[in-house]
């Protein structure tokens, strides 16, 4: 906000869709992975320079085909918390939550992410760069 003409590329190992939204939400103009063979990579930087977009085309069709976090905001906050394990009641007083609540939401979150339990649930939200911030 303070630097508007400032471009951004960003240069990543990450290379997940919701890492590449994220960044493009962010105000990112470009967005490659690490791995871009050197020739690819000084040809973003100079299209960035010059005001265009630059994504990598494979990010950007997986990107597209797996379509915005369809978690909510609390079962994001949920899952996040869930990462370092423990039990429901744990999770719960972590989140000033009812267990009933948490349940709750992470059967939610199970079912939209297709995962067969809370940690694949995790595994599958962090693969798609759900759980960012």
């Amino acid at each position: 906000a303070a630097l508007p003409s400032c471009r951004v590329l960003v240069v990543t190992t990450f290379g997940r869709p919701g890492y590449l939204r994220r960044a493009m939400e962010a105000g990112a103009n470009g967005f490659v992975v690490k791995d871009t063979p050197a020739r690819q990579l000084a040809d973003a930087v100079r299209r960035v320079h010059a005001g265009l977009r630059v994504v990598d085309p494979a990010l950007a069709a997986e990107t597209l085909a797996t379509g915005p976090s369809p978690l909510t905001g609390r079962e994001t906050e949920v899952l996040r918390t869930a990462r370092g394990g423990g039990t429901v009641a744990e999770l719960a007083a972590t989140l000033h939550l009812s267990e009933g609540t948490v349940r709750n939401h992470l059967s939610a979150a199970i079912g939209k992410t297709g995962a067969r339990n809370r940690a694949d649930a995790v595994r599958v939200a962090e693969a798609n760069g759900w759980l960012l911030g």
